[in-house]
């Protein structure tokens, strides 16, 4: 893997929520939920800018049988418009139950109920599982 530090995305019409790997690319942690809106872009310029990323991982939203769900088509668009403004490389990774297992995960870690009811927290955690499956995906592949 490079030096550069990757950003996982979880994309949603009204907001989005942000991980980025630890500088050696090992492990994801959260790091924000944003509002999705015009400002969308300038914040993630910085954020990119800031932690140095090298390769962005959006979360892409598949049906159980392997076809496209109704947010596919505005996941795609949304990579679209990343592609024209950063020359960055983009991995879409299967997004399946990531919201759900967002919610355990913040049952287990002892969020505390009102914290669990901000939906930010919740798409924070699921782009950190997003770009912890893909790590742990690619570190699995890398050590055959």
């Amino acid at each position: 893997m490079n030096s550069k530090r990757m950003l996982g995305i979880d994309y949603g019409k009204k907001r989005i929520g942000l991980a980025i790997t630890d500088p050696l690319n090992i492990f994801a942690y959260g790091l924000t939920g944003l509002n999705n809106n015009e400002k969308i872009f300038e914040q993630l310029k910085k954020i990119i800018d800031e932690y140095d990323v090298g390769r962005i991982v959006i979360g892409y939203p598949l049906r159980e049988n392997g076809e496209f769900s109704h947010s596919t088509k505005d996941v795609l668009e949304f990579v679209d418009e990343l592609k024209k403004r950063f020359y960055i490389e983009i991995e879409l990774w299967d997004e399946t139950y990531t919201s759900k297992i967002a919610a355990k995960k913040a049952i287990e870690i002892g969020m505390k109920k009102k914290d669990r009811r901000n939906k930010k927290e919740i798409d924070k955690l699921a782009a950190q599982t997003i770009l912890s499956d893909y790590l742990e995906s690619f570190q699995r592949n890398n050590s055959k």
